[in-house]
């Protein structure tokens, strides 16, 4: 069984930034990829993030490109998100994901449907 966990959440001033981590454990595990999503309150989760196994390739919401980053270290099973020019728009709870099988589209990283493991979920909140 996987495990995600997450951490590095809390609480920052409006553009300040934090930097997220997700380390995957439980066994071995091939790991195609790893997105991180979000869920502000009151509505839906959405995506925010994704990076190939290599790292070839990295997807973003428009809503955060060029303010966030993401990143793998793949010895270590983890993926970052560092979050900057944060605003209280970017307050959510923030999970990542985990997809262990091969996709015909890098491209489908994106959608949360695909993923076949999530974290437990850290919270962000922008005061502003």
């Amino acid at each position: 069984q996987v495990h995600l966990v997450e951490s590095g959440g809390g609480l920052v001033q409006s553009g300040g930034s934090l930097r997220l981590s997700c380390t995957a454990s439980g066994g071995s595990v091939y790991i195609y990829g790893m997105g991180w999503f979000r869920q502000a309150p009151g509505k839906e989760r959405e995506f925010v993030a994704a990076i190939s196994r290599s790292g070839d390739a990295t997807y973003y919401a428009d809503s955060v490109k060029g303010r966030f980053a993401i990143s793998s270290d793949n010895a270590k099973n983890t993926v970052y998100l560092q979050m900057n020019r944060l605003s209280a728009e970017d307050t959510a709870d923030y999970y990542c994901a985990l997809r262990v099988a091969e996709l015909s589209l890098s491209t489908q990283l994106k959608y949360e449907h695909y993923y076949n493991y999530w974290g437990q979920g850290t919270r962000v909140t922008v005061s502003s």
